[in-house]
């Protein structure tokens, strides 16, 4: 005869009076759903091995568990957590709750590409069955526990077949509305908590909630499971606990893809379970398996000890490489990643220290476990750590009840009968509490005072309002006392009137009142080599790192030069952390600069996962930092632009020139291998500084550099008509194309480059566009192919043109881009935009507005000091010299001068030229004469001279007129080779 058979009697008759036929199957009606969740909680009592049923962060099941240790004492615990964390549950003593165990893995090997990083992790609070019994094992000697959930590197195994959304127990990590930036603590992680009870069945969940009068699962959980089985003995819980797993069990969607991977689980767990049983020997009275209440009642085959079903084989692990650690949590980052209400976890934490204090009982807690708002979590003082060893070294807690725990002689386990509970405590009324007035006054009388704080207008009046509405509200639920639900509900309605007057709403203030958003704390023992190397190397500037506040740090690198070891440290910080980690508030780092002085904003505590997890990837940032500059660079996606940022940033964080000698090399083989010019401008935005700082700084440029101008003029040239012919090319990108082939030009030139390469390419230039056909005009004007005048009456043609003036504004805003790679056309530019200005009409020129104003601000940096300065010099400066102003492109030209004849030349040097003509002749020769000339007479001024000048000038007049003409044209010439002769 079974123990519930008179429960199951009653409810097959209640089902047979309730039930309205049908053709379900038989397991499927009502009768065999109520008969089936007494067989599976008959099934999980009489098991051999205990099994505790819990749910996640509940303070009924960690209640029940203190109370269960105390009693049992079983030698061997086995808990329902991802087998291999294991070894970090011995660093949660250097911790202060909450915190979560985490995996991270980033070289992945066996999953798809593309999918990493990957991480697992799992919370873990003071108010959960888990850490009472992680906390019993760890601290009572002979005491072994045995984590027995599949590895997470089988979570992400598994979960492409849970890809429907229906995986268990995970849910990826989303922040919720209102809870800050604690509720990323987990980031993207993949969350596992134990004991995740929440009905499968949505028509299920909505009917609870309807008829519950609240509107969320959590707010039903506390207010028909958590108040009732807080002061249950274990025996009830047990039942009960099992009876709800078992209803959530059963009343699931057919077809549910989720389900298979629950039983996947519970095989894989009862696997590990027999596995340990017959390897250590151990006596499954002394043991107590731990898991959620869904895994309790489970109908696997391999359910139990004397299962005789064929062994489950657990496939083989990944290649993967999973790195392990604990990062901060906080009770907002757990409802937010699980879906829980706002606050469900803090009121979970109020509530168990209320029945802890009430019931006299002394829960588990680590030997050193950091708590309070006021210890440091990790490197507080050398005393406290110290402390802390010799505590560990004795043995003993830091607690009552660890030290209660550790010195009690274990007694025997003895089996207890298997009584219905659940008869019982079905058929009465719960046992609730009734209105505790000075709890609820004391609450009312704190928001207010909260409320005021934070800028609301609240008086006692308000106060008095929010008690009675609390009454009002839990009698209208059905409710014996308000609920904290019920008061956050009143405040809203009683306070909160029309509008936040600050960062916090009433429904904050509330949680922050019967609790708070309690942050954990990694410890400094905890930490890994990277994060505790970073704490040494910061600790010169005497902040403490683990405080969540912002702190201001100042320094003066002149007058205290040993902190440049630190501030390189924040430079490389703020490079790999997210924003708001280290904010640089006085100071730069730019190439070939050293700031004097920097301030700084340093908030590590408050980001300590982020720095965490940069533990995984290396063992100092400098290495962490390498590792990420060469991966961007050897990225498929990485072009020539992204590996000279990379080169730029080794340079500012790391210095030296191996690296930036590589990553300059692979830039040089990015920029070969593209087929587009689209990162053309921040090629050479990048080269020009690189170029500038290394000839500023180094002796010679490097190899590197050499090697990708040379590249980069070959490249450039080639795809330069394509470029100007191609419509998905942008302006921008042909304009940067030209300023590196001609701003760079010397330099290409001098490397062996070839200029005709380049103006072929211009000539091969056939541009459609307006703006493209206004830079091609540019570069033949730069290159001599085209002269100033031929430009200005190209322009002026344009306007003369009706049918091109709507056209006119590409032109200009194609000549205001070619101001990069040919500065010296800034005084055409300015003048093309002011006759644009003086002559097109409203409706063309009006619309070009908007456009040229954008253009100009989005390249400001490059275009418009050289505008500026240009308009400068053409425009008058002051007001009264505006009227009497012309352009000078409306200047009449200057007539042009006839050419004079210039004197002859008298004194000694002309005579000596006489007596000595192989000097002119020379000159003669570079300047393309080969004609021989003759004397030019005796010296001017004797008569003799005089004659004989007159017969040698008609006698040579015809040989030599070329000669004395180009002199006569040039008389310059002459004066430069007198000049020499004096020297």
């Amino acid at each position: 005869m079974s123990t519930f058979d008179a429960l199951r009697e009653q409810l097959l008759d209640a089902a047979a009076a309730f039930s309205g036929g049908g053709d379900a199957p038989p397991a499927r009606t009502l009768a065999g759903i109520l008969s089936g969740m007494v067989d599976d909680v008959d099934r999980m009592l009489r098991e051999e091995l205990e099994i505790f049923p819990v749910c996640h962060h509940s303070p009924a099941s960690a209640l029940a568990m203190t109370r269960r240790l105390r009693d049992k004492r079983p030698k061997v615990v086995y808990l329902e957590l991802c087998e291999d964390l294991r070894p970090l549950l011995d660093e949660l003593r250097n911790c202060r709750l909450p915190v979560a165990l985490q995996a991270f893995a980033t070289d992945l090997d066996g999953f798809p590409p593309g999918s990493g990083p990957l991480s697992v992790i799992a919370p873990v609070t003071e108010a959960s069955a888990e850490y009472q019994a992680i906390a019993y094992a760890l601290d009572t000697p002979g005491v072994e526990i045995v984590l027995v959930d599949r590895s997470v590197d089988h979570v992400f195994q598994w979960l492409p077949k849970e890809g429907d959304g229906s995986a268990p127990q995970q849910e990826p990590g989303e922040a919720g509305d209102g809870q800050g930036d604690e509720a990323a603590l987990h980031g993207d992680a993949v969350g596992v908590e134990i004991g995740d009870l929440r009905p499968r069945f949505a028509e299920l969940e909505r009917h609870l909630l309807h008829h519950g009068k609240v509107r969320h699962w959590s707010e039903w959980w506390d207010q028909y499971v958590e108040q009732t089985l807080t002061g249950a003995d274990y025996a009830t819980y047990r039942q009960a606990m099992a009876l709800v797993g078992s209803l959530f069990r059963r009343l699931r969607p057919d077809g549910d893809g989720r389900v298979a991977v629950d039983e996947e689980r519970e095989r894989y767990m009862w696997t590990r379970i027999r596995e340990h049983l017959a390897a250590s020997g151990a006596d499954p009275a002394d043991c107590l398996y731990v898991c959620g209440a869904f895994h309790a009642v489970s109908d696997v085959a391999e359910f139990g000890l004397r299962s005789e079903a064929v062994p489950y084989e657990i496939g083989p692990r990944t290649g993967t490489r999973w790195l392990y650690g604990l990062i901060p949590s906080s009770h907002s980052a757990i409802e937010a990643q699980f879906g829980l209400a706002q606050g469900s976890v803090s009121i979970a934490a109020a509530t168990w220290a209320k029945a802890v204090k009430r019931g006299g009982l002394t829960p588990h807690r680590l030997a050193g476990q950091q708590d309070g708002p006021g210890k440091r979590a990790g490197k507080t003082t050398q005393a406290a750590k110290s402390g802390v060893r010799a505590a560990a070294r004795a043995g003993t807690g830091t607690g009552a009840g660890a030290a209660k725990t550790g010195s009690a002689t274990a007694t025997p386990a003895v089996a207890e009968p298997v009584d219905d509970r659940l008869s019982g405590f079905l058929a009465g009324p719960p046992a609730l509490d009734g209105l505790d007035e000075d709890e609820l006054r004391g609450w009312c009388v704190d928001i207010v005072r909260l409320a005021r704080r934070n800028g609301y207008l609240a008086s006692t009046a308000d106060a008095i309002a929010v008690f009675e509405t609390s009454i009002l509200l839990a009698g209208l639920r059905g409710r014996a006392r308000p609920t904290p639900y019920d008061f956050a509900d009143a405040a809203v309605t009683c306070i909160e009137k029309d509008a936040v007057p600050g960062r916090r709403d009433v429904r904050r203030l509330c949680e922050i009142l019967l609790g708070g958003d309690k942050i954990g704390m990694v410890g400094y023992e905890a930490l890994p080599p990277l994060v505790r190397d970073v704490y040494d190397r910061l600790e010169p500037l005497g902040l403490d790192l683990t405080r969540r506040t912002q702190q201001r740090v100042l320094l003066d690198l002149k007058a205290d030069p040993e902190l440049e070891p630190c501030s390189d440290l924040l430079w490389t910080l703020r490079y790999l952390l997210p924003e708001g980690a280290v904010r640089p508030i006085m100071g730069a780092r730019r190439l070939g600069e050293r700031p004097i002085q920097e301030s700084w904003d340093v908030a590590l505590g408050k980001h300590q996962r982020e720095i965490i997890e940069l533990g995984y990837e290396g063992v100092t940032v400098e290495q962490v930092l390498e590792q990420r500059l060469r991966r961007t660079a050897w990225d498929p996606q990485a072009t020539a632009g992204v590996a000279l940022a990379a080169v730029e940033d080794a340079i500012l964080y790391l210095g030296g020139r191996r690296l930036a000698g590589e990553l300059g090399t692979r830039a040089v083989e990015l920029l070969a291998a593209e087929r587009t010019v689209d990162d053309a401008p921040e090629v050479l935005r990048r080269i020009r500084r690189l170029l500038t700082y290394y000839r500023s700084s180094e002796p010679e440029l490097p190899a590197w550099c050499e090697d990708f101008v040379t590249a980069g003029y070959a490249h450039y040239c080639t795809l330069l008509p394509t470029a100007f012919a191609d419509d998905d090319t942008g302006v921008r990108q042909v304009g940067a194309m030209l300023g590196f082939l001609f701003t760079l030009e010397s330099l290409a030139l001098s490397l062996g480059c070839d200029r005709a390469q380049l103006e072929l390419a211009v000539r091969q230039s056939h541009p459609r566009a307006p703006a493209k056909v206004a830079l091609l005009w540019a570069a033949q004007t730069q290159l001599g192919l085209l002269t100033r005048e031929e430009l200005r009456a190209r322009c002026d043609e344009l306007l003369a043109n009706p049918l091109v003036v709507p056209a006119y504004p590409l032109y200009v805003s194609g000549f205001v881009q070619a101001l990069e790679p040919v500065p010296g056309l800034a005084p055409f530019v300015v003048e093309a935009l002011s006759k644009a200005f003086a002559r097109l009409p409203d409706p063309v020129l009006l619309p070009w507005l908007p456009k040229l104003i954008t253009t100009l601000r989005r390249h400001a940096p490059e275009l418009v000091p050289v505008l500026v300065r240009e308009a400068g010099r053409t425009f008058p400066g002051t007001l009264a010299e505006l009227d009497a102003w012309t352009p000078p492109w409306e200047r009449p030209a200057a007539p042009a001068r006839k050419p004079r004849t210039a004197p002859a030349p008298r004194g000694p040097v002309p005579a000596l030229l006489t007596r000595h003509p192989q000097a002119c002749d020379a000159m003669a020769a570079l300047l393309g004469c080969t004609a021989e000339w003759g004397s030019a007479g005796p010296e001017p001024g004797s008569e003799h001279g005089a004659e004989r000048g007159s017969e040698h000038r008609s006698e040579h007049r015809s040989e030599h007129g070329e000669v004395r003409a180009l002199l006569t044209r040039h008389p310059a010439t002459t004066g430069a080779v007198a000049a020499l002769l004096r020297r």
